[in-house]
């Protein structure tokens, strides 16, 4: 199984609030986030990564660049990565989704927060389904400023992604499971002009995908400094 992620923000809510870092290269418990991602993907047997950065942050660029030649932690990695300003996580998305058409994957951006052991479990029920398009993380913990509400039936199959609150009490926990599948979708979604990941996950449901939902407990985000706070206690 593949895994990408979408680094290619400018993170300036974060620049505003006296972090300097770019977003992918802050620390959560010493940590940097994109290499906490890559670390686990790696741990959870990740065939390649890829990865999308913006060209306004060379730092980042040089960060994966010296981990695709020099491993991470002493480990290998099958990184690919793109160097390239979207105008939005969509964009992004479709940026890298030419190497992402050949099998299973699971995307994440690089500020998802969320417990090692049900990101494990998450990709061994993934791996398990069969007849399923994608596997959804959502969960019950609303931490977040427009959050997008789920609505999963009784068999955890996803019915609908609503803006309002007066539907089920799942919301996206921005970790997607994904067949090659619904790229068709994103090339679509990218031809109307669209450009928000959560019209993405609509329109999914609106092709007659089948996506089922899985729980997490708890998923944050880094949007904030002192989201990073939170994140470690979270973490703790």
């Amino acid at each position: 199984m593949k895994f990408a992620i979408i680094a290619a923000g400018e993170g300036s809510r974060l620049a505003n609030e006296g972090i300097s870092a770019p977003k992918p290269l802050v620390e959560v418990h010493g940590e940097k986030l994109i290499d906490r991602l890559i670390r686990i993907f790696l741990d959870n047997k990740a065939s390649e990564i890829v990865v999308i950065c913006n060209d306004l942050t060379p730092l980042v660029e040089q960060h994966l660049k010296h981990i695709q030649e020099h491993g991470l932690n002493g480990k290998s990695v099958p990184l690919r990565y793109i160097v390239k300003s979207t105008p939005s996580s969509m964009h992004s998305f479709h940026a890298i989704s030419p190497w992402l058409k050949d099998e299973s994957f699971v995307l994440t951006t690089v500020d998802t927060i969320f417990r090692e052991e049900e990101f494990c479990e998450y990709v061994h029920e993934f791996q398990r389904l069969t007849g399923v398009d994608g596997l959804m993380g959502v969960t019950d913990f609303i931490d977040d400023e427009k959050p997008l509400h789920v609505g999963v039936d009784a068999e955890g199959s996803i019915t609908g992604f609503f803006d309002r609150s007066d539907h089920p009490h799942y919301i996206s926990g921005g970790i997607y499971g994904l067949t090659p599948k619904c790229i068709t979708v994103l090339d679509e979604c990218i031809e109307r002009g669209e450009s928000r990941m959560r019209n993405f996950q609509r329109a999914l449901v609106g092709s007659g995908l089948h996506l089922k939902a899985f729980s997490f407990g708890k998923v944050l985000d880094i949007d904030h400094a002192e989201d990073i706070r939170t994140a470690e206690a979270f973490l703790s």
